[in-house]
């Protein structure tokens, strides 16, 4: 393992095809950090609708992310969010969130600066990291990649289903558009598009309970520390 206390596990894939609770649980069996890289660029939307930044603005965007920090602590067996310090783990999750934040990790100086966060958190190991960049561009030399998918439909119901459990009611169908876009957004950008790293493994997780998930993606790990 390189001197290092734990391998770097980087899962990349598809919205709603299971990363994150995957990931967590993984992290969590393997004594690993967990990082939801998503949060935070989730996060950096959330301030910079609060401070009414758009998009185009460079400038105001590149000095609200030097004065801004983004966290994540595990809090009673729960991954907590804190944007400066302040919880943001449910405010992050809301619709209009969703949809801001394709254009804000699209935005070039945005992916620069999480990159570099990204990287320096995860830089010793010992950790699982989840997104849609980091096989291929935060750490494209990780030990071990993963690729989830999943169809269209079973990620809209998982999806529809998270957010049930936060109180917002949104129809399946405008969930399965809503996914749909951002796949499109997603593999079509100009920066860090979502791509499967060519020694990625594949993992099709529209048949498998997230048991199957973890038990899988575990195995993986053990195999890649021999």
């Amino acid at each position: 393992m390189n001197g290092k206390r734990g391998l770097i596990v980087a899962i990349d894939g598809l919205a709603g095809s299971g990363k994150s609770t995957t990931a967590k649980l993984v992290a969590k069996r393997l004594g690993y950090m967990h990082i939801d890289t998503g949060a935070m660029y989730r996060a950096v939307a959330l301030k910079m609708l609060r401070s009414g930044i758009e998009i185009a603005d460079t400038a105001a965007i590149e000095e609200m992310l030097r004065h801004t920090t983004v966290s994540e602590r595990e809090v009673d067996g729960h991954t907590v969010v804190f944007l400066d310090d302040e919880d943001v783990t449910n405010e992050i999750r809301t619709p209009e969130i969703s949809l801001w934040v394709g254009p804000v990790s699209e935005h070039a100086l945005v992916r620069e600066y999480l990159v570099s966060w990204q990287r320096e958190l995860g830089k010793q190991g010992g950790v699982v990291l989840e997104g849609r960049d980091i096989g291929t561009v935060v750490f494209p030399h990780a030990d071990l990649k993963i690729y989830m998918v999943a169809d269209l439909k079973t990620r809209a119901k998982r999806r529809r289903k998270e957010m049930l459990a936060r109180g917002i009611d949104q129809p399946t169908a405008d969930v399965e558009l809503a996914l749909a876009d951002r796949d499109r957004r997603d593999s079509s950008r100009e920066h860090s598009p979502l791509r499967r790293a060519p020694d990625a493994m594949e993992v099709d997780t529209t048949d498998l309970t997230i048991g199957d998930q973890v038990d899988r993606v575990v195995e993986l790990v053990k195999k890649a520390e021999h």
